[in-house]
């Protein structure tokens, strides 16, 4: 007993020591570029980037030691510290996106919230939808209707990635309807919406694969889901050049009316 439990302690302090270390070599220039990114030139924000990306690449190989969740909380939270910071991210993009989430979903495919975090981040603002649907495809492996609870929305958007931005109507009807069967697995009012919404879609597609009543209600799914400015005004814009308009009702709820 004494022996296993000296090799958890001596896993766990290589582990820590290991996430310490790449975090140190990082932290400094992150420090740096966080303080002078106003003034900073674009090559001395590329020079960070690439350095940025080495570190994700060290953090692939690194092994986890069997603390897979902390190592995707804690890759998601240097993520988070990466897409937030706009002034930066204006002037570099967001290329590094997929890499942050490879790593996040590699150790927690399980992760539900990273998955609409790597579908924003990677589809819409790093305009690489291939790669965010590759590594839904590869987390789904690990999935069953009801694990996570509510799973059904990586489906969702992994549909509304193929709709939207790669224009695969096929795919997305069969992901859409893949929503509906997983969501008709749970009771609650959200969940049965969703069901009803993704099997109107996949219907639509069924009939017109270039529907744009779907692609409107694609939008309006991503209009649901964001939580930050950019994304919401993209999807609005969206909505209105496809004929659609947000109506405010008296009540202060917004409906989506369409116009052939």
């Amino acid at each position: 007993m004494f022996a296993i439990s000296r090799q958890a302690v001596t896993a766990s302090f290589i582990f820590c020591l290991c996430i310490s270390g790449v975090g140190l070599l990082q932290f400094p220039r992150m420090q740096k570029l966080l303080n002078n990114h106003k003034n900073a030139s674009l090559e001395t924000l590329e020079k960070e980037i690439n350095s940025e990306n080495l570190r994700l690449n060290l953090l692939k190989k690194m092994p986890s030691f069997g603390y897979d969740n902390l190592m995707a909380d804690w890759v998601y939270l240097n993520f988070v510290q990466y897409f937030g910071d706009d002034e930066v991210r204006d002037k570099t993009g967001y290329s590094l996106s997929p890499e942050y989430f490879e790593i996040i979903l590699g150790h927690d495919p399980r992760f539900l919230a990273a998955y609409l975090s790597l579908s924003t981040s990677t589809s819409m603002y790093a305009a690489m939808p291939e790669r965010s649907i590759q590594l839904m495809e590869k987390g789904l492996k690990s999935l069953s209707p009801q694990v996570p609870h509510r799973s059904y929305y990586v489906w969702r958007y992994k549909g509304i990635d193929e709709l939207l931005f790669l224009g695969n109507s096929s795919a997305a009807k069969k992901s859409f309807e893949t929503v509906a069967t997983w969501a008709n697995n749970y009771s609650d009012e959200e969940s049965k919406q969703i069901a009803l919404i993704s099997q109107k879609t996949a219907e639509f597609l069924s009939h017109n694969p270039k529907s744009k009543l779907a692609k409107i209600a694609g939008w309006t799914m991503v209009l649901n889901n964001t939580v930050d400015k950019k994304t919401r005004k993209r999807a609005i814009s969206e909505i209105e050049a496809l004929g659609g308009k947000i109506v405010t009702n008296p009540n202060g709820t917004q409906k989506i009316e369409f116009s052939q």
